[in-house]
């Protein structure tokens, strides 16, 4: 035992200077983290502050912009998605909206969330015309760069669950549109787990945001201008 001692305690001291040198710049690293993500969170909720509503709240805007998520294995919208979903498709029948672009991902030909998003909505009796699909949503820069860059949006609503929506609104407004948000809630209740899980994700994601920003980066796709919104809304 003694020997095991002595042993660790002529590593310990070979290597001293070494080891609080990796500590030191394991402590510097966890502050300047934790500083890059304070400053973030702050610069999202001061884009987004006074606007942000709630329902009942919200001012109409021509658009609802319905940020994507996961899709089940059956084609289904996962319970998040579904609730943004609802959110909009009650903020169309009050007349607060008058067309729905829904962002997500169609990557791969087996795994298509607009087209699943707009099936929803139409079986819920959104007419099919007022809904516009954008099936290069990759990421929540990508959705507010294109709504604005690909389909001509200028104002909208955005909706999408309350914990992400500051940072959505944030971007759109950073990327030129008028953008008023709308977050749901009642996921929370039913999903906690997963509401824990993806609130804390949001912060990672927040460090991510001014990144995009002041790299300029253009989405991962574009082409040319697409009318589906400005025929959604012409068609009254």
């Amino acid at each position: 035992m003694r020997g095991r001692i002595g042993a660790a305690g002529r590593w310990y001291g070979k290597r001293r200077l070494l080891v609080r040198w990796a500590l030191a710049v394991l402590v510097v690293g966890a502050v300047l983290v934790g500083g890059a993500t304070a400053a973030s969170v702050a610069w999202i909720r001061g884009g987004a502050e006074g606007h942000l509503y709630d329902e009942s709240g919200v001012p109409d805007a021509p658009v609802a912009l319905v940020l994507g998520t996961k899709v089940d294995a059956n084609g289904s919208p996962s319970p998040f998605l579904a609730a943004r979903l609802d959110l909009a498709r009650r903020l169309f029948e009050a007349g607060k909206v008058r067309a729905v672009l829904v962002s997500g991902d169609n990557m791969n030909a087996d795994y298509d969330e607009p087209g699943a998003m707009r099936r929803w909505l139409v079986d819920r009796g959104v007419p099919a015309r007022k809904v516009v699909l954008d099936r290069a949503g990759f990421d929540t820069y990508d959705s507010c760069a294109r709504a604005k860059r690909i389909f001509g949006v200028e104002r909208a609503t955005v909706v999408t669950q309350s914990f992400h929506l500051p940072r959505a609104v944030a971007l759109c407004r950073r990327l030129g549109i008028d953008a008023n948000g709308v977050g749901d809630e009642s996921a929370r209740g039913q999903h906690a787990r997963r509401w824990r899980v993806s609130s804390t994700r949001e912060y990672g994601a927040c460090v991510k945001a001014p990144l995009d920003l002041l790299s300029g980066r253009d989405p991962d796709r574009l082409g040319p201008r697409d009318p589906g919104v400005d025929d959604a809304l012409r068609d009254d």
